[in-house]
């Protein structure tokens, strides 16, 4: 699998009829997975999007989640570019030059899905994210 390179939109609440509006508009598959199901099932926002990926057939690719629990949502910024994939060691290569002389808000680590994920905003300001699939060593 290639590195891929996508927008990963960020919603107030709404993220399920913004990301099923979006596969009206575009087609494709959408999977979504809520607060709830990943540990969070008495939290008020237990229904609300921890992540959604709609795939097309044209081979677009767009994720999007709610803002989590003690974040704020910004309209108009809400949005990172993300990189995702196989190659451990060219995605850790990708990180460690972006989150230079930026701001790391999630380190690059093993997260209870299984994958290495990290977030940081680089130098110039623009929010990145970096999935490792699978956790592979490299």
């Amino acid at each position: 699998m290639a590195t891929l390179l996508n927008p990963y939109l960020s919603f107030g609440g709404d993220a399920r009829q913004a990301l099923e509006f979006y596969q009206d508009v575009f087609g494709g598959s959408l999977s979504l997975n809520t607060f709830g199901e990943s540990g969070h099932a008495d939290a008020p926002v237990a229904e609300q999007i921890m992540h959604g990926m709609l795939q097309t057939p044209g081979g677009l690719t767009l994720m999007g989640a709610d803002t989590p629990p003690g974040t704020t949502h910004t309209p108009g910024s809400s949005f990172s570019v993300c990189l995702s994939g196989e190659d451990a060691a060219e995605l850790r290569g990708y990180w460690q030059k972006l989150s230079t002389g930026g701001t790391v808000a999630v380190p690059l680590e093993k997260q209870m899905w299984g994958d290495e994920f990290g977030m940081c905003t680089d130098a110039f300001g623009v929010s990145w994210m970096v999935n490792i699939n699978g956790s592979q060593e490299g």
